[in-house]
């Protein structure tokens, strides 16, 4: 079996982010609600994403900047506020939830947009997406700047919203019923109905 190697060290950074965004998938998405410091409220998908421990519970999140360099909105309204609500979308969520990622000017409500309702949070003043079969509300535990290219935001967990539908009467988590979805590079998303076991 062969493979072709690329040098990270001498390719173009775009070429590595299209090699990366490609081959490592499927990629859970995290569907990030913020709040600025007006309240208008913000929403955004991104799939550099991934949980990094159970105890303390902790996400992260990479967001790439504007095209222009300036902050997007979702790490700016967590630097400025300090929470944030990440969100698991199934496979009826998705179209909106990619529309959220259009590039809009500062301070547009994409939830608004994108005729999606929202309730509060309970431990975050960050509105949660009602239609979402799971939320993690989240306090920022650290920013880290990774250079031009990527902010990594990591999260502490402080509540857990599930679908009621999608837990069992033992307590299991019944992934028919969540039916999320994953980013496998350019504009494709996978579900995760098609499931084998080891």
């Amino acid at each position: 079996m062969t493979h072709a190697f690329f040098d990270f060290d001498a390719l173009d950074p775009r070429e590595r982010y299209r090699l990366m965004a490609n081959a490592v998938t499927p990629r859970p998405v995290a569907f990030v609600t913020t709040r600025n410091q007006e309240g208008v409220p913000n929403a955004a998908p991104y799939s550099f994403f991934g949980l990094l421990s159970h105890d303390p519970a902790t996400l992260a999140i990479g967001i790439e900047p504007r095209p222009d360099g300036r902050r997007k909105d979702t790490a700016q309204n967590i630097l400025d506020t300090g929470v944030f609500t990440v969100h698991i979308a199934d496979a009826a969520l998705a179209a909106r939830m990619d529309a959220c990622g259009a590039p809009v000017e500062p301070g547009v409500d994409e939830l608004a947009l994108n005729g999606l309702p929202t309730v509060p949070g309970q431990t975050v003043d960050v509105p949660r997406i009602l239609e979402a079969p799971v939320a993690m509300e989240c306090r920022m535990h650290s920013l880290i700047p990774l250079g031009p290219a990527r902010d990594v935001v990591l999260g502490t967990i402080t509540g857990f919203f599930l679908r009621d539908a999608a837990l069992t009467q033992a307590g299991h988590v019944d992934q028919d019923v969540l039916d999320t979805v994953g980013r496998v590079g350019a504009m494709s998303y996978c579900t995760t109905r098609d499931r084998f076991r080891i």
